[in-house]
Parts: structure tokens; C-alpha cells; sequence
């Protein structure tokens, strides 16, 4: 479980990884403030879970995985800009029924295919199981969508974002 501490590592994991994402593109498309906004946004979302217990990182934080669970309290991250047009139009279709969602799952782009983002996962969809809750979340990267597929998740809905944006949000019974 992530503690306050491993922040910065969770957030430059999140910003190399994301670096070509199509989402965090779309909420930082300028390369030169690239780093400096993504920070930002990751650095939000991280500190929004952190102190809920349901941020999971692997190797100093290599790799993180950040939930809400049912009982989450609203965010407290005020996204804005892009970001906010983006949470706007998913918020619009996504269930709001009791469920575990997963809101990031970021791997360094220099320890991908060691399974840690797997190992991050796992214990966020262990909690949703345990409580006979759903898993779901939401990815902009087409080669996610079989990834998720790959460990249970379904296409619930598929949507675009500011006419060019797709999204699938995905669930896990």
C-alpha cells in the first residue's frame, strides 16, 4: 500500500508512462509543459487516494495502481481545462451503482513487461471481489481495452470525448 512518501516515484511513473497516452495528451498537449502539467494532474489524483488506502505501488513505485472504493469520499482534485472536459463527459455515462474503480494504472516505461501493473492491480480487484462489487474503469488507449480484457474486464460503453477522444469503460463482475 502507498503511504504520502512514495509520491514523487508515483507521479514520474504516471508522467513516463503516460507520456504517449492519448487521454493525458488530450489533458496536456503541449510536449514542452507536458511534464509540468502531467505532474500536476498525477500528483492530484495520487494525493486525492493516498490517504483512503487504496493506492497500491511495486518496486518504490514503478508501478501504481490508484482506487476509489465504494465508500470514497468525493475528490477533492478539481481538474480543469481539458481535464475537466474529459472527466465531465465520462462521470455522464459511468455506473454509479456501489463499485471499486480503478482510476490509474501506470507502469515505467523501463520495468513494462515484468507484470508489476498486474501485481498493482490485484489487490483493488481482490477488495471489489471480497465485497461482491464490480471493478471498473476507463482507458483512451486502444491497446489497453485487451490488456483489461485480459484479467476479466468487459466493454461496458464506448464513448468519444471532444470529437476525437475515444473512450471504452470497461467493468470487471
Amino acid at each position: 500500500m502507498a503511504t504520502p512518501a512514495h509520491r514523487a516515484a508515483a507521479v514520474a511513473t504516471v508522467v513516463a508512462a503516460f507520456a504517449a497516452d492519448p487521454a493525458f495528451r488530450f489533458f496536456c498537449p503541449d510536449d514542452e509543459t507536458y511534464p509540468s502539467d502531467a505532474a500536476a494532474i498525477a500528483g492530484g489524483l495520487f494525493d486525492s487516494r493516498v490517504g483512503h488506502g487504496t493506492v497500491w505501488v511495486a518496486d518504490g513505485g514503478a508501478a501504481v495502481a490508484m482506487w476509489d472504493g465504494p465508500d470514497a469520499p468525493p475528490s477533492s482534485h478539481q481538474p480543469i481545462g481539458r481535464f475537466a472536459v474529459y472527466e465531465h463527459a465520462v462521470a455522464a455515462v459511468m455506473p454509479t451503482y456501489p463499485r471499486w474503480y480503478l482510476g490509474v494504472l501506470a507502469c515505467h516505461p523501463q520495468r513494462r513487461g515484468q507484470r508489476l501493473g498486474r501485481a498493482v492491480m490485484a489487490p483493488g480487484l481482490r477488495r471489489a471481489a471480497g465485497a461482491g462489487l464490480p471493478a471498473l474503469l476507463e482507458t483512451s488507449n486502444p491497446g489497453n481495452v485487451e490488456v483489461y480484457r485480459s484479467v476479466g474486464f468487459d466493454i461496458l460503453e464506448h464513448l468519444t470525448v471532444d470529437a476525437d477522444l475515444p473512450v471504452w469503460i470497461m467493468r470487471r463482475p
